[in-house]
């Protein structure tokens, strides 16, 4: 499916073939094909090569690949299912292999992996590699231990690296390569070996109606305005970064977190309103362009009305701009005549949807020209004397393919008036009424000429379709949404997704063995394909169509930069066969700006890395195959650490090893691997009891915000304290903050609240209340953590795994009160009414002490056993 490289991926191929580095390639030229050819290369009994990042689905499509050109010794894939007394002898089989982070992580703690045998580690999506991530940790695991085996890493995301001071310098040093690959689309080879076999293009500048032209400048207005209220309130914020044509762009929701999550707690009321609006109207001008005019009415309708029943309203709307979109998209919809005007004016009647309205239903512009690109691809396969070329219809998510599918099969006018029908008629009652007695009278038209239409196509049966059930969300949790998600289902008529019932009998099956898990296809002549460019589980399912269906003509009814790039390489592995590309987009649009931006961004991104490749210092030791690299170093003392003189004269002492005993699961947090970069050496173990043990008396319980709230509200926290000081002399529990967000719990706005019983910092002194001797610490970030535990194994003794893996919550071993009470009638009694911890400990204390227990403790005989039981 792939086929062979051209000339500059080959070039590309051959350049990090022979020497490590960090090749950056432009979004969607191909990286994947290299990655795949690194991997033919390497899928043999004689190597070992480790591939980091990669999702299962990509796993998946990798193996398929590899298993078509008939490789024999696939790809395999180390998870938790493998036993870890298996995972060795899957190493030593050799090959390419897809390991998990954390399972690689331990095995290379417990030397269960031989590192020594290891050949190299490719390395995908190099832009994600961190200092505190699990794949830096890897590497430097690696290295440590492999001086001789390849690191070669991929990224298409060179716009990652325009931000931040020297990002593409740190991304190397964590990678531990010193050669940078550059590999632009302006780049000499690629202009050259994709002009030579073009695709003809056919671009459609579709005009924006009038009425959607005065929205867009509406909105366009109003944000304008949020904008300079948010600068007006912050000052401090970049000006450059938070102009209108970048919040066009998909990482503005980014760049604003970035600037105003460390000061979150400390914004107003205003401020956050602001960014809220800021993201519903960036929401709206996306409907503007994608969707028809009644679901981009229904959103207006929703967003009016939730800021009516939650009895809070945004500033935007009572702007005159505000007036105006609101007037020009319902115009789009249906207007009210004159003469019901004026009955209304006499009359006063209660609502307005007593008036009945006169539809108008504003066809979309790119439906139109959609179906004229159809009607020429039809015109042209009846006049050629080839086999008819096949269509793949390419937009932007599922909803929208279900839009088109519907628009190919049934006509927008009854697609506009479903829809109608289904949102806003319903607060039209006449205009519903009408509407369904249409339908009424086409599904009888349609009953007559079944048996006609039956006959038509060569293989008549139903059509496999993907179609999702989305349930309906509130305006509150349609916007609290990841904003990768926000297209789904915001304003959802609730329509373009359910299945139809009256095209049941009418639906035909694609003879089409795609693996796609959402494609829409309408069986015609010729085949038509539709397919969602975004929102797919699986990332390759659109390379997987293109291949598959092997389209003479390819409709793009969104532009997509990546998938762009796709089709010139597609045309140029197959130089023979003929490729048309329809481009419609809307002329002197949002939509238009959003794609020249990130053509214009990601040029910037690659000029940047020119000139940063040109002054880039590397040192000879960066790739750490000698032991000069202070990166691969794990005792990092300060600069300004002094010297005990009275021991030896200031001679350098012998360091014992410190040791820390860390839970299985922690190893998905940054924690393991920064107390390794500081000299502690890290011993996995699956711990039921606490998650770090730092010596025998010193056990902690590390708790992120969310999940320290999580916890608290289920109870799990409770228990989870209770074993620690049950089993340890010192019980901790580390709250630990994400060092972009606030150090603080609540919001200062918050302080004035009256405290109840629900809030976190009264749980929080309950649970100290509870248990005296636990010790709660606050850290503002995980290198904070790390420096902290340095602190509290300073002069102790060392941890030991056995015991630490022994103590569960059957364990008899309990420390402090083991000599003392037995634990299980010791529980049950503090949880009898008017008991605590302080008043039974004495109670205790003085019934272990004489034989007198029965009458200390209760008169009943029933509760006499059991203080006899629980005081020894």
């Amino acid at each position: 499916m792939a086929g062979a490289l051209l000339e500059f991926e080959t070039e590309m191929f051959l350049s990090l073939f022979g020497c490590d580095g960090l090749l950056v390639a432009a979004e969607g030229m191909g990286i994947d094909r290299i990655l795949l050819q690194f991997m033919r290369v390497y899928s043999e009994q004689d190597s070992l090569v480790l591939l980091l990042n990669t999702s299962t689905p990509e796993q998946e499509y990798f193996t398929e690949q590899l298993r078509v050109e008939g490789v024999t010794h696939l790809p395999r894939t180390v998870t938790s299912d493998v036993q870890s007394a298996e995972r060795y002898s899957v190493y030593t089989q050799g090959g390419v292999l897809f390991v998990t982070s954390r399972i690689l992580v331990v095995d290379f703690l417990t030397d269960r992996i031989p590192a020594h045998l290891i050949s190299g580690i490719l390395v995908h999506r190099a832009h994600k590699i961190i200092e505190s991530c699990q794949e830096a940790f890897i590497l430097r695991l690696f290295r440590q231990k492999n001086k001789t085996g390849f690191i070669k890493a991929f990224t298409d995301k060179a716009t990652s690296f325009s931000s931040g001071f020297c990002q593409v310098e740190r991304v190397m040093r964590n990678l531990f390569v010193r050669k940078l690959y550059l590999w632009p689309r302006f780049q000499a080879s690629v202009t050259a070996a994709l002009d030579r076999h073009k695709a003809e293009v056919v671009e459609l500048h579709v005009s924006l109606t009038p009425a959607m032209r005065a929205i867009q400048s509406s909105i366009l207005d109003i944000m304008s305005a949020c904008l300079k209220e948010l600068k007006r309130y912050n000052p401090t914020l970049e000006a450059e970064d938070l102009s209108l044509e970048n919040m066009l762009g998909n990482a503005f929701e980014k760049t604003i977190r970035h600037y105003l999550d460390p000061l979150w707690h400390q914004l107003g009321a205003k401020t956050k309103a602001l960014v809220q609006d800021l993201k519903v109207l960036k929401v709206l001008l996306l409907y503007l362009t994608q969707y028809d005019c009644v679901t981009f009415l229904n959103l207006l309708e929703s967003l009016r009305s939730s800021q009516k029943i939650f009895g809070s309203n945004s500033g935007w709307l009572f702007l005159d701009s505000s007036t105006s979109m609101f007037v020009n998209a319902r115009s789009r919809v249906y207007r009210i005549p004159e003469s019901k005007k004026k009955l209304r004016e006499e009359a006063k009647p209660a609502s307005a949807s007593e008036l009945k309205r006169e539809l108008v239903l504003e066809k979309s512009p790119k439906w139109e020209a959609l179906t004229e690109v159809l009607q020429e691809i039809e015109r042209e396969n009846k006049s050629s004397e080839h086999e008819p070329g096949r269509v793949l219809i390419c937009a932007s998510d599922d909803r929208t393919c279900a839009q088109l599918q519907q628009y190919t099969r049934r006509g927008s006018d009854w697609l506009l008036n479903r829809l109608y029908a289904r949102t806003i008629g319903k607060r039209d009652p006449a205009g519903a009424a009408a509407f369904e007695l249409d339908s009424l009278n086409q599904g009888k038209d349609r009953a007559k000429n079944q048996p006609a239409r039956a006959s038509k196509g060569k293989n008549p049966a139903k059509k496999a379709v993907k179609s999702k059930n989305k349930a309906s969300l509130t305006l509150t949790q349609m916007m609290g949404k990841e904003e990768k998600d926000e297209t789904g289902v915001l304003g959802s008529s609730g329509d373009e997704d359910e299945p139809m019932e009256e095209d049941a009998e009418e639906e035909e099956q694609l003879k089409l063995d795609l693996s796609s898990d959402a494609y829409y296809g309408i069986l015609k002549e010729p085949l038509t394909v539709i397919h969602p460019l975004k929102g797919c589980t699986d990332p390759h399912s659109l390379t997987r169509v293109l291949h598959e269906v092997e389209p003479s003509f390819v409709v793009l009814y969104d532009a997509e930069l990546s998938f762009v790039r796709q089709l010139e390489i597609y045309k140029a592995s197959r130089p023979g066969k003929p490729l048309r590309v329809y481009f419609l987009i809307y002329g002197g649009s949002t939509e238009e700006q959003k794609y020249l931006t990130a053509l214009s961004k990601e040029k910037k991104a690659f000029e940047h890395l020119i000139r940063e490749k040109a002054t880039m210092v590397i040192p000879e030791e960066r790739e750490g195959r000698e032991d000069t690299n202070l990166d691969l170093a794990r005792n990092l003392e300060p600069a300004n650490a002094s010297t005990n003189t009275h021991k030896a004269g200031g001679q350098e002492q012998p360091k014992v090893p410190s040791r820390v005993i860390v839970d299985m699961r922690e190893f998905r947090s940054e924690l393991p691997s920064l107390l390794h970069r500081r000299g502690l050496d890290i011993e996995p173990v699956t711990l039921e009891v606490g998650d770090y043990i730092l010596t025998p008396d010193v056990c902690v319980e590390r708790k992120s915000i969310s999940d320290l709230i999580g916890s608290l509200q289920s109870g799990r926290l409770y228990t989870q304290c209770l074993s620690m000081t049950r089993y340890y002399r010192k019980p901790v529990l580390l709250i630990e903050f994400d060092p972009a967000k606030p150090f603080s719990l609540m919001a200062r706005s918050d302080f004035h609240h009256e405290i109840s019983s629900n809030d976190i910092t009264s749980k929080l002194t309950l649970l100290t209340l509870h248990f005296p001797r636990l010790r709660i610490l606050w850290c503002p970030s995980p290198h904070a953590t790390a420096d902290l535990f340095l602190e509290l194994k300073l002069g102790r003794p060392e941890p030991d795994a056995a015991a630490a893996q022994a103590v569960t919550g059957e364990s008899d071993t309990v420390a402090e009160s083991a000599d003392l009470y037995n634990p299980g009638p010791y529980d049950f009694l503090l949880k009898m009414p008017g008991s605590s911890q302080f008043g039974l400990t004495p109670w205790l204390n003085v019934a272990a002490d004489s034989n007198e227990s029965r009458l200390l403790v209760l008169s009943t005989s029933c509760s006499a056993p059991l203080v006899e039981v629980a005081a020894r």
